[in-house]
């Protein structure tokens, strides 16, 4: 009976998870869209430093409310700033800018890709070896990233190959950052870690993009004052929350998996709600990036 009642409680949590899970990834799958959109209300740094640290302090609070510390010890300032920097910084700034030329699903897709670089980093790094899958998951990377940015001809225009390689230059940061973070780690709490990265890292985006841009926040509609709201709460706030909560339930590998539906989600909401194409070359694209990052994970 004991054993049943374990059983029965390990697949409520396992589905909890789950629920959990995907409630993250739709948070972040749909965000792609609602940035891109939301560039044509703010300019793009502006738009990613104010929501994201906006996001930080509402994660903050949430922090504070379940009785957990933001206590950083010094020793372990400069390496939460670096890893701030490759983690938020890059991301943010590059990512921004890049939907200004690329479409909402074609930036997930490629951003997407950072388990794969992350994979390929630790061998230097970690000394982990490539085995088999990870190659694999290199080849349907480069695969996916190849059809994205032929899918307009043989000819490829400035501006996308420009976001083209902002895009992908913020995954292989992230990827960066997450593998040094496994060979010199912050031992702080994953929230509490998370909460600092995002503040201190889109504190300067945020900064550079209200002293070099022009922001009109007067000229900013309903419906952008509301997608801002989802873009600050949702993706800083309850997706994070959210997925902290589903690492706690499934394991690391299942959990990074379901996140494949991210790319998913931004490829089908920006067809959908900003008219980008959805045509063969996408879905090729797409299902070699999301077959790349299984690998990846799976390895």
């Amino acid at each position: 009976m004991a054993g049943l009642t374990s059983a029965r409680g390990a697949s409520r949590a396992t589905l909890v998870g789950l629920a959990l899970l995907l409630t993250t990834s739709v948070g972040w799958g749909f965000n792609w869209p609602v940035t891109k959109y939301l560039l044509s209300e703010l300019p793009p740094l502006t738009l990613r430093g104010v929501t994201g640290v906006a996001g930080a302090l509402l994660l903050a609070v949430v922090l504070a409310a379940r009785g957990q510390s933001l206590r950083v010890a010094r020793p372990l300032w400069p390496r939460l700033c670096v890893y701030a920097v490759l983690n938020v910084t890059c991301w943010m700034a590059l990512m921004g800018i890049a939907l200004l030329w690329l479409g909402a699903g074609e930036a997930a897709m490629i951003a997407y890709t950072m388990p794969v670089w992350a994979a390929l980093l630790a061998w230097p790094i970690l000394g982990e070896r490539p085995t088999l899958l990870r190659v694999a998951a290199l080849v349907m990377a480069f695969g996916g990233l190849t059809v994205i940015l032929g899918s307009g001809g043989f000819s490829v225009a400035p501006d996308k190959l420009a976001g083209f390689v902002m895009v992908l230059g913020g995954a292989i940061a992230f990827a960066l950052g997450a593998v040094l973070s496994k060979r010199w780690p912050v031992p702080l709490p994953a929230m509490t870690s998370a909460a600092w990265q995002i503040g201190l890292g889109c504190l300067p985006v945020g900064i550079a993009g209200l002293l070099i841009e022009h922001s009109d926040f007067s000229a900013i509609t309903s419906l952008g004052w509301g997608l801002l709201g989802y873009a600050t709460v949702m993706q800083f706030c309850v997706a994070y929350v959210t997925w902290f909560a589903a690492l706690e339930r499934l394991p690391a590998s299942m959990a990074a998996i379901g996140t494949t539906l991210v790319p998913v989600i931004g490829v089908v909401v920006g067809a959908v709600a900003l008219g980008e194409p959805l045509g063969i070359s996408q879905t090729v694209a797409l299902a070699c990036t999301v077959l790349g990052v299984a690998l990846a994970t799976r390895a």
